[in-house]
């Protein structure tokens, strides 16, 4: 049986030379840079950052429709109102997200949470009609899923997709968000054109801006 033992040690020592013992500190910097393939992980915060003012917000502009048009629509037939002010990956496998202006009265607040909102009545009927994310911390991607210029097909996995949604929240948070009034919000106007998710809970929307603006105290 000498041979048979030659024969192990022998493949140990093939399996051993193939290996290759990496120290740590380059373990890290291998998954930094998007794995053991060499292929860049491309930085979703920059890659939001660069196209921001040239594509996105243009995009809004262009294509985001009334408020109240668009949730009376969508109510009875989410498809057309799709069509028409909206965007989804791939037909009835994901949910419409919808781009919508809102002009509105702030009827309430919630400020204390880091998902903060503010709850704007558009049909001045006193009531929450919006519930709009003030940040810093907020919910969803409806930014990412609202654009026809970007898809999932565009990332190495659903990761860097994911990271590449939030990458929108961060910017518009630390651009436009922490720069609005947290005190008295109640009674004052606000504009903005954002977007949301179609959901079928009945709950008022919950729309993640993308442009806003708050007036003065009343």
């Amino acid at each position: 049986m000498r041979w048979v033992g030659c024969a192990m040690a022998l493949s140990l020592g093939i399996v051993l030379a193939a290996c290759r013992f990496i120290p740590t500190d380059q373990v890290s910097a291998i998954g930094a840079a998007g794995g053991t393939n060499g292929a860049a992980a491309r930085d979703p915060d920059q890659m939001v950052a660069s196209m921001w003012a040239a594509k996105v917000v243009p995009y809004f502009e262009k294509k985001a429709g009334p408020f109240l048009a668009a949730r009376d629509l969508a109510a009875t037939a989410p498809d057309q109102a799709g069509a028409k002010w909206g965007y989804r990956a791939k037909a009835e496998a994901t949910p419409w997200t919808l781009m919508v202006r809102i002009e509105g009265t702030i009827v309430a607040a919630d400020t204390e949470s880091r998902a903060a909102t503010i709850g704007v009545d558009a049909s001045g009927e006193g009531k929450t009609d919006a519930s709009v994310q003030i940040g810093p911390a907020m919910r969803g991607t409806a930014i990412r899923d609202a654009l026809d210029f970007v898809s999932f097909g565009d990332f190495t996995n659903q990761i860097d997709f994911a990271r590449f949604g939030k990458a929108f929240n961060t910017y518009v948070n630390h651009n436009t968000l922490e720069k609005l009034p947290r005190d008295d919000l109640v009674g004052r106007k606000v504009t903005l054109i954002g977007a949301y998710a179609l959901d079928s809970s009945g709950e008022p929307p919950l729309v993640t801006p993308v442009e806003i603006t708050i007036g003065p105290k009343p």
